[in-house]
């Protein structure tokens, strides 16, 4: 059988940038069981609850709903499990030191396999204040508008 090549996307967590200022991100490998890798496969995954933990000098990804594989038996993987990400020591502790700070996390932004593993691409995120919601969205309006005006005078 041959390998896989490029990348293929499972799962957005959309909501991230909405709520979060990414300041960073990184890509980690995720430790998985077979029906794991077998239910992402069939392109089932949701991050919207999913956030990164740092704990023992190891980061943890918890709140990802990987639902269980329809054809597993009683070797099926529990849908919410704490799943451990692969990242060298130098990253963590960096990830560690940031997190640290107030207001920061980790949140998980994708998840894809490359070259036939699963990665997640984590996010150091800071919370959005209500009103930097509020604002983003009308520069993002305002932006629009702009360009609806200007493709309006190119044509006539």
């Amino acid at each position: 059988m041959a390998k896989e090549k490029g990348t293929s996307v499972i799962a957005r967590n959309r909501k991230a940038r909405h709520d979060y200022l990414i300041e960073a991100t990184v890509e980690a490998g995720i430790v998985l069981q077979g029906t794991e890798v077998k239910s992402l496969r069939m392109g089932r995954a949701s991050l919207v609850d999913g956030f990164a933990s740092i704990s023992g000098g190891e980061v943890w990804l918890e709140g990802v709903h990987i639902p269980e594989y329809s054809q597993g038996t009683w070797t099926n993987h529990a849908a919410r499990r704490k799943r451990k990400l692969l990242l060298h020591r130098v990253e963590i502790d960096k990830l560690t030191g940031k997190t640290r700070e107030s207001g920061h996390t980790l949140v998980p932004l994708s998840l894809y396999f490359k070259d036939g593993r699963a990665k997640v691409e984590l996010a150091l995120a800071k919370g959005k204040k209500e009103y930097d919601k509020r604002h983003a969205l009308r520069e993002r309006q305002d932006r629009r508008e702009a360009e609806r005006a200007m493709s309006l005078r190119t044509v006539r």
